[in-house]
């Protein structure tokens, strides 16, 4: 597989219009806002969710963390310089974008939606750290990551001609909608649960036991609207539903391995990436237009 084309260059795309070049970078945007995911995460898994104590400083005195914020500095920190590399990425791909010869008005508001959206996620961020990892704000945090993971594979599928349009049923609409709902609860369920990201960090002082409860109710409710869209859908909206059903039973067995294993950091970060594979699934489904199964879109070669 070759390099990632240089959205700068003109040339780089042997077929002239740029698309290669504006896939790859739309791929690379979908990674690393998922990536960044798993990466915060672990920081509060580990419990480095104060390591730096302050924002925008590491301390009041510093950037960067100093010796005696050991690990827990170094884990908090290394996220933090993380963003500037998913800044980079999507200031590439608006590039990209801006650049092709097929873009179009809408499909260039998308991108600086994104690319405005990354450091926007930074403040985000620094807040969850001024209020002591307060968990209603983290669990806004990871949704509005999650929305950016949703807006990148939109962009994906966008650029490789899946033009959006309003043609999703309503029961493709409401399995997007229960979709987002299991994903919010699941952020509740964390807030009530252990893993605050430092030992000091306050709880939403929910009851983890019933607020697993609804959560589960919620993604019992998703698997059965998806099934239903897979009985009465055909061709790629079936086959999209069809993908995402697997997601949802994989995420769902999961959650039901850790909630009865106490929790395990390893398995609450497989659960976590699991969260933005759903979003991802579900974005796919609700724009999977039925018009593709009488007009085929080329297919491109990006591995030239």
């Amino acid at each position: 597989m070759g390099m990632i084309p240089n959205p700068l260059r003109p040339d780089a795309d042997p077929r002239g219009d740029g698309r290669r070049t504006v896939i790859w970078w739309a791929v690379a945007t979908l990674v690393a806002n998922t990536g960044i995911i798993l990466t915060g995460g672990l920081v509060r898994l580990t419990g480095s969710g104060l390591g730096c104590p302050t924002w925008p400083r590491c301390t009041e005195e510093s950037f960067v963390p100093h010796r005696e914020l050991g690990f827990h500095g170094v884990i908090e920190f290394g996220n933090r310089m993380l963003t500037y590399v998913l800044i980079a990425v999507v200031v590439a791909m608006v590039v990209a974008v801006w650049r092709w010869a097929q873009t179009s008005r809408s499909l260039r508001q998308l991108a600086v939606v994104i690319a405005v959206g990354v450091p926007f996620q930074g403040v985000i961020g620094g807040i969850t750290v001024l209020t002591n990892l307060n968990p209603w704000i983290v669990a806004l945090h990871l949704i509005l990551s999650l929305g950016l993971v949703a807006l990148s594979v939109l962009l994906l599928l966008w650029v490789r001609g899946d033009e959006p349009t309003a043609t999703a049923s309503p029961l493709v609409l409401a399995v997007y909608a229960v979709t987002w709902v299991a994903v919010y609860l699941g952020t509740v369920v964390t807030g009530a649960g252990p893993h605050a990201g430092d030992v000091n960090a306050p709880r939403n002082g929910l009851d983890p036991q019933v607020m697993s409860h609804v959560h589960a109710a919620s993604v019992y409710v998703l698997v059965a609207l998806t099934v239903l869209c897979i009985w009465r859908s055909s061709g790629a909206v079936r086959s999209a539903a069809v993908v995402l059903l697997v997601v949802e039973l994989a995420q769902g067995l999961i959650g039901f391995v850790q909630y009865l294993t106490d929790l395990p950091i390893a398995l609450v970060a497989v659960h976590l990436m699991g969260a933005a594979v759903l979003v991802g699934t579900a974005t796919r489904l609700l724009f999977t237009s039925p018009a593709r199964d009488t007009v085929p879109i080329e297919p491109v070669d990006v591995a030239q």
